[in-house]
């Protein structure tokens, strides 16, 4: 598989990419010490500031990978929208915030971003949400870059195939954060467990396969290679090294264990899963479907309520396995996941 014979991977792991900030640069570098690939996240940030951080990480290594949200929008019911606005002006109030009247549909700067990958010439490109259009694709391979594609079924896997690209990174629901399916409104059903989504996508696709979803121990990363995956993903077991920067409301709430994990639209109108709290408790029911509209309607809630270290209103995005993960340096924690392949 390129992503070790091209990459020099020593061991057959990957720092998922986690927009938002707990990915960094230091992370990403990280992951290379460790022998794996990490990936920087470059939603929700401008094209300039994914530069600068490709810049930083190349000037420590040339093995690294970037993240996209391909566009696929989810579009808001408006009479819908303003509904739930109404609902969330309470909290809002008592924060100090004011949310955005109408709807924003945008699409992350997807060109802008595009055109630097294109011209940084990045060695791995990850797409998540959307499968790009053709010529993009061939604009990326042309420059070089190994292009995966995050799916959650093997009837995403054959799309994936058929859009040219190399490898699939597979995603079960137990992932922390955004759930990748193509399909937000109707996601995949059963929810299988990564090892049977693993054989499932294997049996639909030759494609090597990143399997993502719920990885927090030697055992669960065992049972991935075991069922067909040639690399597996962390993301939320590395959530409280020093290199992540996940913020203090949401280090302490992970340290302390005590919430279950839920799969929500609540914050951004697409399922992701984080740890329950009031905000989902009060609105998860409530809000409708619809990326990026709801995204950009809570943000300030969550934008204050991270300053006010609030972690009742904010999206304390994590994965199943979250109890398992430490303060350790994520160097050692990549390192001791696959001591006993």
């Amino acid at each position: 598989m390129r992503l070790f014979t091209e990459l020099g991977l020593s061991v057959p792991i990957v720092a998922a990419p986690m927009a938002g900030g707990p990915t960094t640069p230091d992370l990403v570098v990280a992951a290379d010490r460790a022998g794996g690939l990490g990936f920087l996240a470059a939603g929700y940030q401008s094209a300039e500031a994914v530069k600068t951080r490709i810049d930083t990480v190349r000037g420590e290594t040339p093995h690294f990978g970037v993240n996209l949200f391909a566009p696929n929008p989810v579009p808001v019911d408006r009479p819908a929208y303003q509904a739930y606005r109404e609902r969330l002006r309470a909290d809002a109030d008592r924060l100090g915030v004011a949310l955005p009247e109408d709807p924003v549909e945008d699409d992350d700067a997807w060109r802008d971003k595009i055109d630097l990958l294109i011209d940084a010439g990045v060695p791995v490109v990850s797409f998540t949400f959307g499968v790009p259009e053709r010529a993009v694709v061939d604009a990326l391979r042309a420059v070089g870059s190994l292009l995966v594609q995050t799916v959650t079924s093997a009837d995403e896997a054959r799309l994936a195939a058929a859009a040219g690209m190399d490898a699939l990174a597979v995603q079960s629901s137990a992932a922390g954060g955004h759930w990748g399916t193509l399909t937000p409104r109707r996601p995949p059903l059963p929810q299988a467990r990564l090892e049977e989504l693993v054989a499932q996508v294997g049996s639909a696709s030759e494609l090597p396969i990143i399997a993502a979803g719920g990885i927090a121990d030697p055992a669960t990363v065992r049972a991935a290679i075991v069922a067909g995956a040639a690399v597996v993903a962390v993301g939320t077991v590395l959530m409280l090294s020093p290199e992540a920067g996940t913020s203090a409301t949401h280090r302490a709430a992970l340290s302390t264990g005590d919430r279950p994990t839920v799969v929500t639209k609540a914050f951004t109108g697409r399922p992701a899963r984080g740890l329950r709290n009031a905000f989902i408790g009060r609105y998860d029911d409530l809000a409708p479907f619809g990326y990026p509209a709801l995204h950009h309607l809570t943000s300030p809630i969550r934008r204050a309520a991270a300053a006010a270290a609030d972690p009742e209103l904010l999206h304390l995005w994590a994965g199943t396995g979250y109890r398992a993960a430490t303060t350790d340096p994520a160097e050692f924690i990549l390192r001791q996941l696959t001591a006993q392949l």
